[in-house]
């Protein structure tokens, strides 16, 4: 009796299992965002003043400006750092930096704010925009510096008129931005919303300030270095006080290490908060923003 052997089985590969998907929670792809943004900045800053201090230094070289005037970067160093009165010249320059911040961010404040409510008024009421926006370029082809004294005049040399110089600066280059970006909404989308019954204000809510976000922290991050201009404006012809009137002061008495040192140190922080501008504005951008600025 004969036995026939079973066929042998071919073995079957096992099918490749895909490794798992890693999904990650908003917060920290928004972490990872920030950090990105801060990383590019600081990178972009560091790089920068390298070239900032190469160019300094060739500048005076060629140039062969008086040393009693012309300081470089290692004299500034020792003014706040190595001479005998290092310690008091630092005092008295951040002292008055914190007071100039802290005008800056009153005009900064008010000028963006008003900047806003303008463009939402222009965009939503043509005759308003017709009627006042010429008034406004008149107004902004008159130097701040000749509007100075009329502005003190009128707001004093306080908190009050400090505020409405620095307003001033940043209030019509946001106004310009701001309005080109409420006006840069996709027609589909705002087409949409009115198909479903959505008015004016539910178009400017739902389609148009999210797509003007990019211009609007396009214009804040202008707006930085142009309130910290209309708070020194305002301290070296207003108020006579914080860093603007010394370094007007600090001028007079040939004081110029101190001119200089104040010029890095302004300089150093207007850097700075433009940048802190820019990680919120990836942040925000990334959540609250148009879908490409979203993929970013």
């Amino acid at each position: 009796m004969t036995t026939t052997a079973a066929p042998a089985t071919e073995s079957v590969p096992a099918p490749a299992v895909a490794p798992p998907v890693v999904r990650r929670s908003p917060g920290s792809l928004l972490l990872v965002t920030a950090l990105a943004r801060l990383g590019r900045t600081l990178g972009q800053v560091v790089a920068s003043a390298v070239v900032i201090v190469i160019l300094w230094y060739a500048f005076l070289k060629v140039f062969h400006l008086n040393p009693l005037v012309a300081k470089d970067p290692k004299d500034v160093y020792n003014y706040l750092f190595t001479v005998p009165k290092a310690h008091e010249n630092r005092h008295v320059i951040f002292h008055g930096l914190l007071q100039t911040l802290g005008d800056a961010l009153s005009g900064y404040i008010a000028g963006t704010v008003a900047a806003i409510v303008v463009s939402v008024l222009f965009v939503l009421y043509r005759p308003v925009e017709q009627a006042f926006l010429p008034v406004a370029m008149i107004l902004r082809s008159v130097p701040l510096v000749a509007m100075t004294p009329i502005i003190t005049l009128v707001f004093g040399r306080a908190v009050m008129g400090v505020t409405v110089i620095g307003g001033i600066v940043v209030f019509f280059p946001s106004l310009v931005n701001i309005v080109f970006g409420l006006r840069s909404t996709p027609k589909a989308a705002a087409d949409l919303v009115t198909a479903y019954g959505g008015n004016s204000f539910t178009v400017l809510r739902k389609v148009a300030i999210p797509s003007a976000l990019p211009a609007l922290f396009a214009s804040a991050r202008i707006a930085v270095p142009g309130a910290i201009i209309g708070a020194l404006l305002a301290e070296w012809l207003a108020t006579g006080k914080a860093l603007g009137y010394y370094m007007e002061h600090a001028q007079q008495v040939f004081n110029y290490g101190g001119v200089w040192a104040s010029v890095i140190v302004i300089t150093a922080v207007s850097v700075v908060l433009y940048g802190v501008v820019g990680v919120i504005e990836t942040v925000v951008l990334a959540r609250y923003g148009p879908a490409p600025a979203r993929g970013k």
